[in-house]
């Protein structure tokens, strides 16, 4: 089982710059395993700084007493990480070209690529893996379809299974539900709900409530790059702490585990 009081992600006093804004200036926070987490907050609160961070494509300011760790290093291996850490992002999709098929998008995975050349070559156990994610994440009948023939919620899930390959501690997804019609988007958080059930921790970075699946334990609210608050999802998922995150009137209501957020009249 995993050790949910073992944090994978620390960051103290965190300082971060995206070109020449500063999001971050003082940002602390942890995130532990077998804790499904939402990162939650309106557009330019600092989730997509958030997730640049978790996968090293920008790197905090050094200072002294500020550090940013992942599994409780301070520089980790690139390849170390690829393999604890899955991530699922709209900059990834856009960069699959053209042709790329579904099995070997997932393929290339297990080569840090994103489509198989000739000279790489799968393992018997490397394919085992993928065909059993295909059919886990109802793709098995798609895999020799192009990537870009996939639906938009075909591809949501298709990223998901390239992510898993590694069989990752740690899932992390970029408004996964962006863009999907409602029976995508249905589809896509089954999946979700199936995969919370193994052990494997998911983290959801969206401004979507509606989309968190019941499994999501805990909440962290971002908001003009400063955390303003983390708790239970009970906790943090009412009306008025969610009217004070979005600055305006909202209520919540609650139904199969799932919330939905409607104005306050």
């Amino acid at each position: 089982m995993t050790d949910h009081r073992h944090p994978w992600l620390e960051l103290q006093a965190v300082e971060a710059w995206i070109q020449s804004s500063c999001v971050f200036h003082h940002l602390t926070l942890s995130l532990r395993l077998g804790e499904h987490t939402a990162i939650l907050g309106p557009n330019g609160s600092g989730k997509s700084t958030l997730v640049r961070l978790i996968d090293r494509s920008i790197h905090p300011v050094v200072k002294p007493e500020s550090y940013l760790r992942l599994f409780g290093s301070v520089l980790p291996r690139q390849w170390e990480l690829r393999q604890r850490i899955g991530l699922v992002s709209a900059e990834l999709e856009q960069r699959i070209p053209a042709g790329v098929q579904v099995r070997d998008l997932v393929l290339a995975a297990f080569f840090g690529a994103v489509g198989l050349r000739k000279d790489q070559q799968p393992s018997d156990a490397q394919e085992t893996r993928v065909d059993s994610l295909l059919d886990t994440l109802d793709l098995g009948e798609l895999a020799q379809t192009p990537f870009k023939q996939l639906s938009d919620g075909q591809r949501r899930r298709a990223l998901i299974a390239r992510a898993l390959a590694h069989q990752p501690e740690v899932l992390v997804l970029d408004e996964p539900t962006n863009a999907l019609d409602l029976k995508a988007k249905n589809e896509l958080l089954a999946a979700l709900r199936r995969l919370s059930r193994d052990d494997t921790t998911l983290v959801v970075i969206t401004h979507q409530v509606e989309t968190l699946i019941p499994e999501i334990s805990r909440v962290v609210c971002l908001k003009q790059g400063a955390l303003v608050d983390d708790g239970p999802s009970d906790q943090i998922l009412t009306g008025p702490k969610l009217s004070a995150l979005f600055d305006t009137p909202l209520q919540v209501i609650s139904a199969g585990g799932y919330r939905q957020v409607m104005p306050l009249s």
